[in-house]
């Protein structure tokens, strides 16, 4: 059954919209927090007002951009978590309003599923099953994706995220808050020089905690030799420790990969923007002959876009949910 959905996505710092038809992407709005980069990252509270401030707009951009009106929607969409409290609030409150107001159902979304099903969006995609890495500031997950509604974790981070481990790398160098896109860009023009551990850890778990003391205990030894270690290396820094993190992440898909009989191989989240993560994966692929899947980059940070993905696939199974549902922040898929 054709169907034209609204999503909303307020999961962290980015206040988007998107509208959907019949799996077709109509209209996608993201509207951005600049105010968190003199903190050097996501600060709740102005993360839930500035929300407040942007979902209306960002909503009526993305209806005037597909020349629709809110009587055109059939259902609404939200991402319900994981996120930060205050801003998924903010989303699902809107969502409830604006269902109620136009007497249509309400689709609740997982965060993380949502990122997976971005590779539904565009050609080419995945059949299923697939395995997917989904790597974020906030998660690292390798989940075999056997549908659209059954996914199974088959390992994720016990401490920190991979983009965390980007972002507190830059931190630590002096880089602009988000520091993942720097790093990647310095990346580019530095050699591997500089050696970090690979973690020890059993199965198809991550952990980057040990990694980020390493990196900072290497800083703290060469800085007491050259004060100005960094701004003179910074490019060979951000190589070497680019190229350690995505190794961590393909060792361990590999894994999974072989264990599972998979030969479909895909990467989501924002990490998964990343030129070297997604240059190594396209290489791993093709050594073994497998396929690799990876999203437009409007569809690797956090969009609405992918929430409307996988709002159209609960639409489709009339699986809604009902007015008294609220907010999980540490959702599961």
């Amino acid at each position: 059954m054709p169907s034209t959905i609204l999503a909303i996505e307020s999961s962290c710092d980015d206040t988007s919209a998107a509208i959907m038809h019949d799996a077709k992407m109509l209209s996608l709005g993201v509207s951005g927090q600049k105010i968190h980069a003199q903190y050097g990252g996501v600060v709740p509270e102005l993360a839930s007002r500035a929300h407040q401030q942007q979902i209306v707009p960002v909503v009526d951009f993305v209806l005037k951009e597909a020349g629709l009106t809110p009587k055109d929607i059939d259902a609404v969409a939200f991402t319900q978590g994981p996120g930060l409290l205050g801003s998924l609030l903010v989303g699902t409150s809107f969502a409830k309003g604006f269902a109620l107001a136009q007497n249509i159902p309400l689709i609740s979304v997982n965060h993380m599923e949502a990122h997976i099903l971005a590779h539904m969006i565009d050609d080419p995609k995945p059949s299923f099953p697939f395995i997917c890495l989904t790597v974020s500031g906030g998660h690292t997950q390798i989940v075999l994706v056997n549908s659209p509604s059954d996914m199974i974790v088959l390992g994720e981070t016990l401490d920190d995220a991979a983009g965390e481990a980007f972002d507190k790398t830059g931190k630590m160098m002096g880089l602009p808050y988000p520091a993942g896109p720097v790093i990647d860009r310095l990346a580019k023009e530095g050699q591997r020089l500089y050696s970090f551990p690979i973690p020890k850890i059993d199965g198809y778990n991550f952990s980057f905690s040990g990694l980020k003391t390493a990196i900072r205990n290497f800083l703290i030894k060469h800085i007491k030799e050259d004060a100005d270690f960094i701004e003179n290396h910074k490019e060979d820094i951000s190589r070497s420790v680019q190229d350690i993190i995505i190794d961590i992440l393909l060792i361990k898909l590999e894994k999974a990969a072989r264990a599972y009989n998979i030969d479909q191989l895909a990467i989501a989240g924002g990490v998964s923007a990343n030129s070297g993560l997604r240059a190594r994966l396209e290489a791993l692929c093709q050594e073994n002959g497998w396929k690799s899947f990876i999203p437009a980059f409007r569809y690797c940070t956090d969009n609405a876009g992918m929430i409307a993905m996988a709002g159209h696939y609960k639409f489709e199974n009339n699986a809604f949910v009902d007015q008294s549902i609220t907010p999980q922040p540490r959702m599961k898929i």
